[in-house]
This record gives structure tokens, C-alpha cells and sequence, in this order.
């Protein structure tokens, strides 16, 4: 249960913290991603924060000898970039920059009742059930 209040805890203050940003604004995303035209470059606030925390977080996180609630961490191994990853980190980009959506923005933009992010998520469930789908059969 405590791993679950966790989780639900985290999830809301990554998704107050994206919507606070402007995050949560496909149009603030894509502008931010024009650097050829309109380019907003006020999302580098938010990105280097993110780092900043993350990479305090991590050193700290990982100095301890297990997380609260598993027995070991499941980390990936070093320097394991191979076709899966690339595939998915290029399809995960060309889908943020035609949507302005990637997957916790558009479920705080939820909260705002966003139609786009309703057509938005049933595509990305989709994707992932294609995904577990085809993994399943290898």
C-alpha cells in the first residue's frame, strides 16, 4: 500500500510541476521546438531544473542500499544503447513535435479538460498495447 500512496504522491507533484511550468500547453511545447521560427526558449528553465533535480535525486537515491520498497534496484546496464532504445527515442521525439504531447503533460493537461489530450492518450494506450503485443510474440 505504501508503494502505491507513493506513486500516486509522485505522480501529482510531477504533474502540478508540469502544468505550473506551461508544460501541460502543447502550443508552449511546439514553440519551444520551432527553433527555426518562434522559438520559445523558456522550457530550458524547466529542463535544466528537471536535470538539477534528477541528477541530485539520483546520487542520493542510489547511495542507499535498496529503494523503500523493492529488495534491489533495477537499473539498466551501462552503456546498453542498441536499436530498440534508438527506435523508441526517435519515435517518442517525432511524436512530441507533432502533437506538443508527450505522456505526463497530457495527462495533467487532463485537468484542464483538454480535448486534444483526450484523442492524445487512447493513441498512446494503443501504442503501448501494440507494443506489448508485438514484444510478446519475439
Amino acid at each position: 500500500m505504501g508503494h502505491l500512496c507513493a506513486g500516486l504522491l509522485s505522480g501529482l507533484v510531477f504533474g502540478l510541476g508540469l502544468a505550473i511550468a506551461g508544460m501541460a500547453d502543447p502550443r508552449k511545447v511546439l514553440a519551444f521546438l520551432d527553433v527555426a521560427g518562434a522559438w520559445d526558449p523558456s522550457l530550458l528553465l524547466v529542463l535544466g531544473a528537471a536535470a538539477t533535480v534528477a541528477m541530485v535525486g539520483f546520487r542520493w537515491v542510489l547511495s542507499r542500499p535498496a529503494p523503500l520498497f523493492d529488495d534491489a534496484f533495477h537499473l539498466p546496464p551501462r552503456g546498453c544503447i542498441d536499436a530498440p532504445l534508438l527506435t523508441g527515442t526517435a519515435l517518442f521525439g517525432i511524436g512530441w513535435g507533432l502533437a506538443g504531447y508527450c505522456p505526463g503533460p497530457a495527462i495533467a493537461s487532463l485537468a484542464f479538460a483538454n480535448p486534444e489530450a483526450a484523442t492524445f492518450l487512447p493513441a498512446l494506450l494503443a501504442g503501448q498495447l501494440l507494443y506489448r503485443w508485438q514484444a510478446a510474440r519475439c
